[in-house]
């Protein structure tokens, strides 16, 4: 019991043994047709950093190890995975549930945008609506053998990264930040809140770290300085990898050809998350 203890469990996440009443179980099951065996969140503490962008990557990478993955894209006001893998096709279902959508390598996709009409509509729900269609992404779409499915979270702290942390049995989250200060000091926010719901985190990642001139072949911070050590050496967390800025990566993303894209910067996190896959 903590010395500050003022006898109102309800409003406590601690987890000691003089709790008054037990914590409510939030977990959603997974559709009983599914099979998924790892999954992993990819966070941020705001927005803009390229959250989807690494796990777009990071399904790719894996997918080209030989990993059936899957993608549930939580971000659902501002969903932005199928114009990367150049989906256009609609998610189907049948009486059994829904189906995600395959990439043109196999990749499975679940996004709001596979199933409004036109990809431009608007999404204006309000947050436990929101949160809701994450939660049926779960468990009311037919997962088929998948070996590591990414969660892309929309950024911050609210509504649906809390409804995912306590709905859905995340192995672990990778957390995705850029130079400047300010995002630093926010990505401190996410890092605490999985560590408040007790969701391992795997690492962070840094995109827009630094731009290669392509004449001197010379490293520039055009963001500044990176304070990604500090925040990794503060909450005793690995640096998984840093991004540069590099036009052709949003070329790709606009021509819905990321699964065409060749980058070697997340091998170091496909070595972890093999070893995750095995335990």
């Amino acid at each position: 019991m903590s010395e500050n203890c003022n006898q109102s469990c309800s409003s406590c996440s601690e987890d000691c043994a003089e709790r008054k009443e037990q914590k409510t179980d939030f977990s959603e099951k997974l559709h009983e047709m599914s099979s998924v065996k790892k999954v992993i969140g990819v966070v941020s503490g705001k927005g803009g950093v390229g959250k989807s962008l690494v796990t777009s990557m990071l399904a790719v990478t894996m997918n080209r190890m030989g990993y059936h993955t899957a993608i549930l894209d939580a971000d659902v006001t501002g969903p932005s995975i199928p114009k990367a893998f150049g989906i256009k096709e609609k998610a189907k279902g049948s009486e059994f549930g829904l189906f995600p959508v395959k990439t043109k390598t196999g990749i499975d996709i679940m996004s709001v945008n596979l199933l409004l009409e036109n990809d431009t509509d608007p999404v204006v729900w309000r947050g436990p609506i929101i949160a809701g269609t994450v939660k049926q992404f779960w468990t009311d779409v037919i997962w088929s053998d998948v070996d590591f499915m990414f969660i892309d979270m929309p950024p911050g702290t609210g509504d649906v990264p809390l409804t995912v942390f306590q709905s859905i049995a995340v192995d672990g989250i990778i957390v995705v930040t850029s130079p400047q200060e300010l995002v630093s000091m926010i990505v401190s926010k996410a890092v605490k809140m999985a560590e408040m719901m007790n969701i391992p985190i795997i690492g962070l990642v840094e995109n827009m770290s630094y731009f290669k001139c392509p004449d001197s072949g010379k490293d520039y911070q055009i963001f500044g300085e990176s304070h990604i050590e500090e925040i990794a050496e503060k909450h005793n967390l690995k640096v998984l990898a840093k991004l540069p800025i590099d036009p052709k990566i949003s070329a790709a993303c606009d021509k819905g050809m990321i699964e065409l894209f060749d980058g070697n910067w997340f091998e170091p996190v496909a070595k972890i998350l093999e070893k995750m896959e095995e335990n």
